[in-house]
């Protein structure tokens, strides 16, 4: 029982991060439907880096990195050239899917030394929740910690509060005299960072090779899970551990053996995220709690 509940919460760590990520993307007015393709980038540069060095700390970065450069692709068009968010996100998801399995062709199976597991002295030694909670590696404290980090800094400090300002309303924003622009950039390339760092651990830690296509559609599930949030840090990772449950007990049920097709239990966590989304679309006020105002809206300066 603690190993399945051990691998739900490490299964949840890289829906997590990417949502986090997203949130902050999305509370500053932009749709960026790029997470899948941003963590795939993330995945196959940490694959990479990690199997030619041998270090897979140096993979954590690169991985986050080419998330950040790659989110910086979607800014250039979205926000320099105001082209369709829409558009320009799934444009940058197939652009990262094809563009990393190119590079990862030749590094397709090959083995990847795992994340050093850092446990905290005392709290570790606590029966059951010290293996639970304070036994991992650096990336899954990291992401709870930017948990909390993210609710802070969206309600109590003065950059997040102009992060929020711009995402309600830009153009009061931008005659008070604040970057619309910049502060978007900003955001956007945060959340590459995140997708980034979440696409690295999967190689790093959940199966420690590369494959093609790996996320296995992560991406649109931490999408979903901001809808799912309501743009508020601290439900993100409720609705993580939840899509990572029914996952990993879509692979407990065929590993056991269940009667059911083996196609129906792996489309359980999509089906789970549709039904999710089709009750919070039933309540137009629930859907709309903290929906940034400006959400996909585009801003031109002196327009």
């Amino acid at each position: 029982m603690i190993e399945l509940l051990l691998t739900i919460i490490l299964s949840s760590i890289p829906i997590m991060l990417a949502a986090n990520g997203e949130l902050i993307v999305e509370r500053s007015g932009v749709l960026n439907l790029g997470v899948e393709g941003m963590m795939l980038m993330g995945a196959v540069v940490a694959s990479i880096t990690a199997i030619i060095t041998g270090n897979p700390n140096l993979g954590i970065l690169t991985g986050a990195l080419a998330g950040l450069i790659t989110s910086s692709v979607f800014a250039f068009f979205a926000l320099g050239l105001a082209t369709n968010q829409v558009a320009t996100g799934l444009a940058l998801t197939i652009f990262g899917t094809g563009l990393s399995g190119l590079l990862g062709a030749s590094f397709v199976g090959k083995a990847i030394t795992r994340l050093e597991v850092l446990p905290i002295p005392i709290l570790s030694k606590i029966p059951v929740l010290g293996v639970l909670l304070f036994s991992h590696n650096i990336i899954v404290y990291f992401a709870f910690l930017m948990v909390f980090l993210t609710a802070w800094f969206l309600h109590y400090n003065r950059g997040g509060m102009v992060l929020r300002a711009v995402g309600n309303n830009h153009d009061s924003a931008h005659a008070l005299g604040y970057s619309v622009l910049g502060v978007r950039w900003l955001a956007v390339l945060f959340g590459g960072f995140m997708a980034g760092l979440a696409g690295a651990f999967l190689p790093l830690v959940l199966t420690p090779h590369w494959a093609e296509a790996m996320t296995a559609g992560r991406g649109w599930i931490a999408l979903a899970l901001v809808v799912f949030a309501s743009w508020r840090p601290l439900r993100v990772p409720i609705g993580a551990l939840l899509f990572s449950g029914i996952t990993i007990m879509q692979l407990v049920g065929q590993a056991r053996g269940w009667t059911m097709p083996a196609q129906f239990l792996s489309m359980l966590p999509y089906l789970a995220t549709i039904i999710v989304l089709v009750i919070i679309s039933r309540n137009k006020e629930f859907s709309m709690i903290n929906s940034p105002a400006c959400l996909g809206k585009i801003f031109i300066v002196g327009k």
